[in-house]
């Protein structure tokens, strides 16, 4: 397997790094997070199941927009987690003497019936 890193700065380099993801013969994709593909990402879903590109992403919301999967932290518990600093700040705490925490929740979701998948069951 090779992997192939495709900068995406603004939203025009992203049909470009599409093109270049089908010359190159890639089998999958995956999509990781910025504010360009954050606000782009139904287009992105779209490009992804246009070049039957098997996608996976970092954000629950690209699967809510067809996407086919994703994988990534539980942004609701890390939202949480925060608030439970916040309130020891409020509190009193320094936050230099706060531990630094790692994210301990992740995501998995799959969603079969996406229009991803759907052309990627009629590529045959």
């Amino acid at each position: 397997m090779k992997a192939l890193f495709l900068d995406v700065q603004n939203p025009k380099d992203i049909e470009t790094a599409f093109r270049t993801a089908s010359k190159g013969r890639a089998s999958a994709i995956v999509v990781l997070s910025g504010p360009v593909l954050r606000t782009q990402q139904k287009q992105i879903v779209d490009l992804a199941a246009k070049n039957r590109l098997p996608a996976t992403y970092v954000r629950p919301e690209f699967v809510a927009d067809g996407g086919l999967m994703t994988y990534g932290v539980n942004m609701n518990d890390l939202y949480r987690r925060a608030a439970t600093y916040v309130d020891k700040i409020l509190k009193g705490a320094k936050p230099a003497d706060l531990p630094v925490e790692q994210a301990t929740k992740f995501e998995f979701i799959i969603k079969s019936e996406s229009r991803q998948a759907d052309r990627l069951n009629n590529s045959s």
